[in-house]
């Protein structure tokens, strides 16, 4: 069977579109009709060759849901259940052994085996097809399925960052948890953000301020649950700072989530939480600098709890799609344009304008 994909072929070029004849699937691996993929900010550091991770030629594209079209012997979904052929579904995006130390701790997401569809395996690793920006996708037998059929088909593409943004967002929540009443800062109004700020309403916090640059977006934070928002080209980090503290009497946030990426960032969040409270990044996924730290006076003396989140794995998939499920109307405004496959780059051209916030391909 020959299908048609979108291919990165070198950095900083556009995508080309190549057929490739699927291989036949192996025991326990399931063919996937691609309905939509998702465009992600991270799509668009690898074709700039900003991810180091980034093999060529490859498929990109890690957010995606579709229909099974071939299933080879008996596979189950993540709730034991037996898939079929029709049936609408979305899939982790990674892939682990289940057998190394941190498989078998619970700490899936660290394992060194683990891949991701569209980052890590390039179009010279057999099935070929390791990316959404594709027609078809053959999943290894060790994918984690969920079946969508319990979501009406027209929000099928709202569901394409659950296992990204969404998974990475609830992967956050796992470590500290904001408790009802608290401050709570959200850095970034991207589709994470907008996730953090969703997931933070959900457990009762009393205020939710977002910081971003965007002034479309940050409005957007406010339908999941932003109390306050600040444009940081509108105020002064000063200003912002006084804010917060003016919020809650003088002491900080109770815990900052960030997700934008970069190091200032991080310098600018650490000086807003509270003594003794709580300051989470989860907007890494490439290098983003470096900046100035005085453990003593940064981490010791005011007590913070800091913590590094690095992707997430199927319990953070199911979390999100979960709260998805519970909001669709409000996800779907995160999704502003849909184009053909085909239009690929003029998707990333809508991303990289600041134009869109995400973009469904459809294939």
């Amino acid at each position: 069977m020959k299908i048609q994909a979108q291919v990165l072929t070198a950095f900083k070029t556009p995508l080309e579109a190549r057929e490739f004849d699927l291989l036949p699937l192996a025991d326990g691996e399931v063919l996937i009709k691609v309905t939509y993929a998702g465009v992600c900010g991270s799509d668009l550091h690898m074709a700039s060759g900003q991810d180091p991770r980034t093999p060529l030629p490859i498929i990109l594209g890690h957010e995606g849901v579709g229909e099974v079209a071939e299933i080879r012997g008996e596979k189950t979904d993540v709730e034991g259940r037996p898939l079929k052929v029709g049936q609408a579904v979305l899939w982790n995006r990674s892939v682990v052994c289940g057998r190394c130390f941190f498989c078998r701790g619970g700490e899936h997401h660290l394992c060194p085996e683990r891949f991701v569809y569209g980052i890590h395996r390039g179009c010279d690793v057999p099935p070929h097809v390791n990316g959404c920006y594709s027609q078809y996708l053959p999943l290894d037998a060790r994918t984690d399925i969920f079946r969508i059929d319990d979501v009406p088909p027209e929000h099928h593409k709202t569901l394409v960052t659950a296992s990204c943004s969404g998974s990475t967002a609830a992967h956050a929540f796992d470590f500290f948890e904001p408790a009802g009443g608290e401050t709570v800062i959200v850095q970034g109004s991207g589709p994470l953000g907008c996730f953090l700020v969703a997931m933070a309403r959900a457990a009762g916090v009393g205020r939710i301020v977002v910081i971003s640059r965007s002034r479309g977006r940050l409005e957007m934070t406010r339908r999941f649950g932003a109390t306050d928002t600040m444009s940081v080209l509108d105020t002064s980090a000063d200003q912002r700072r006084e804010f917060v503290r003016s919020l809650t009497d003088g002491r900080g946030a109770d815990a900052v989530y960030e997700a934008v990426g970069t190091a200032a960032v991080v310098r600018e969040g650490i000086g807003l939480v509270r003594q003794g409270g709580r300051f989470i990044t989860a907007g890494f996924g490439q290098p983003g600098g470096t900046m100035p730290w005085d453990p003593f006076w940064d981490l010791t003396r005011p007590d913070l709890k800091y913590v590094g989140v690095w992707v997430s794995h199927t319990r953070h998939t199911g979390r999100a799609l979960e709260l998805m499920k519970r909001h669709l109307a409000d996800f779907a405004g995160m999704i502003t344009h849909t184009l053909p496959l085909a239009q690929v780059n003029a998707a990333h051209d809508l991303m990289r304008r600041g134009e869109a916030m995400k973009v469904a391909l459809a294939p």
